[in-house]
């Protein structure tokens, strides 16, 4: 009796995971991970920048995709999106397929790390090329072993996958979509970067501030503080996103400095608030400012939205 209720839990939790994007906790997926049928397995994907943090431990079955292999250099600017032909071939090899469930992670620290931004970009690939059957582990590998399981050290290689025939257009935006979305009645920009970086007080940037007309509200604020692999639930943060105007009924672009926070932002606001219209500016503040020779207005200064 007790394996016939394991085996109809795990039936259940399948088809709840496959409904949609979004999240699930440590223990759902530990008991996905381990169904007695390996063909209803989750594809587990490792997104972590860090080769040797893999090697050192992992969720079981975990397949390293480091992130940053989907980006690269082009027409001068640095981590660009590579074209569809390579991340499709990088995804197939990664065990991507349409017909199965995709569980997401990295690990979880307090700040500064940002580990979940190279997860939440990787979700963003996925969900542009048409999976839709996908779910960030809630507190990544630091949950995982807070919750006493084990993590291991067995390499994983999944067999190659298959996409979905065509991918979904409806979150990425452009510059020119960025330039057109600025002003107008009901339309929203979001940069999720630092506030020092929005306000133009770094040393990274090669032109300084932010796009003009964008608002800054910082990835993090969305983030548990012990864990910032950990999603706060939207009924703790809805009052904040409320008070920075931040609300559903806005048709809202997310940008960042490379696109890895700012994809942080379209999978909270979509996949987790339910937010209907919410798109990523791929090219980033990393593009912005060094089209059309450098000469696209910026402004510096300004607050964190909905803050005094």
């Amino acid at each position: 009796m007790k394996s016939i209720l394991t085996l109809l839990s795990v039936a259940l939790l399948s088809s709840a995971a496959q409904a949609e994007i979004g999240l699930i906790t440590c223990a759902e997926a530990k008991t996905l991970i381990e169904n007695p049928d390996a063909s209803k397995r989750p594809i587990v994907l490792d997104t972590r920048g860090g080769y040797k943090d893999y090697f050192r431990g992992h969720l079981p079955t975990a397949h390293h995709i480091n992130f940053d292999t989907l980006r690269g250099t082009n027409e001068a600017v640095p981590v660009q999106y590579l074209p569809d032909d390579i991340t499709q071939a990088l995804l197939v090899r990664a065990g991507v397929d349409k017909n199965r469930l995709h569980l997401v992670y990295a690990t979880g620290d307090v700040l500064p790390n940002d580990e979940i931004l190279s997860t939440s970009m990787v979700v963003y690939v996925l969900e542009k090329f048409g999976v839709q059957n996908i779910k960030v582990v809630d507190g990544g590998l630091a949950e995982w072993k807070k919750q006493g399981f084990a993590a291991i050290q067995d390499y994983f290689g999944n067999p190659k996958g298959t996409l979905p025939e065509k991918g979904i257009t409806t979150i990425t935006a452009n510059i020119s979509d960025v330039q057109a979305h600025v002003g107008k009645p009901g339309n929203l920009l979001i940069d999720a970067r630092p506030i020092n970086e929005f306000r133009g007080e770094d040393d990274v940037w090669l032109r300084k501030g932010h796009i003009p007309g964008a608002i800054s509200f910082h990835w993090a604020r969305l983030m548990e503080k012990d864990n910032t692999h950990k999603f706060k639930p939207f009924a703790e943060v809805k009052a904040e996103l409320e008070k920075a105007c931040i609300t559903p009924d806005k048709n809202i672009i997310a940008y960042c400095g490379t696109s890895r926070e700012g994809s942080l932002l379209q999978f909270y606001l979509k996949h987790v608030a339910g937010y209907p219209n919410v798109r990523l500016y791929e090219g980033a503040w990393k593009e912005y400012v060094w089209l059309n020779n450098k000469s696209l207005p910026a402004e510096t200064g300004g607050d964190p939205a909905g803050v005094k």
